[in-house]
């Protein structure tokens, strides 16, 4: 039943991308255009949640996982998931005064050792490495401006 209700969201959110894509207002000359996409996303989740729907008539249910390589007894570890909330609320409130780079940097660090890391220098290059990096990449490639922080002018 669960994948009845997955395949009824599927349809609700391509026919809502699919008629978002209508109202999109763009210049003439543009013959393809950026409403091709949305369109074409719409299309295919729709049509993604009628095979859903048919394969699921037919009998293609998916078996429970009998939790092969975890214990289903052992409760959650909510110590973790608080740190990572933690982590994750101090870079949403600190990323528009710090910066992407230091701000992704302690994203990083803080769920590594979330998660169980204990090489401290190593997490911290490595943050460092892929938060400037992604933000070079957003600025330059992409087009995309992150905030610079306390690092802007220096980035």
């Amino acid at each position: 039943m669960a994948q009845l209700g997955l395949a009824a969201m599927l349809v609700v959110v391509g026919a809502y991308t699919f008629y978002e894509a209508t109202t999109l207002r763009i210049g003439f000359g543009d013959p393809v255009g950026p409403r091709l996409f949305p369109y074409v996303i719409g299309a295919v989740t729709v049509l993604l949640g009628l095979l859903l729907v048919v394969a699921t008539f037919r009998g293609d249910v998916p078996q429970a996982e009998g939790g092969e390589d975890i214990d289903l007894r052992q409760p959650a570890d909510w110590v973790t998931v608080l740190k990572l909330v933690g982590v994750l609320l101090f870079t949403v409130l600190t990323i528009s005064f710090v910066g992407w780079a230091l701000s992704g940097a302690v994203l990083f660090v803080g769920s590594a050792w979330s998660l169980g890391s204990r090489t401290l220098v190593r997490d911290v290059i490595v943050g460092l490495v892929l938060s400037v990096s992604s933000w070079y990449f957003f600025h330059e490639v992409l087009g995309v401006i992150l905030p610079a922080g306390i690092l802007d002018g220096v980035l």
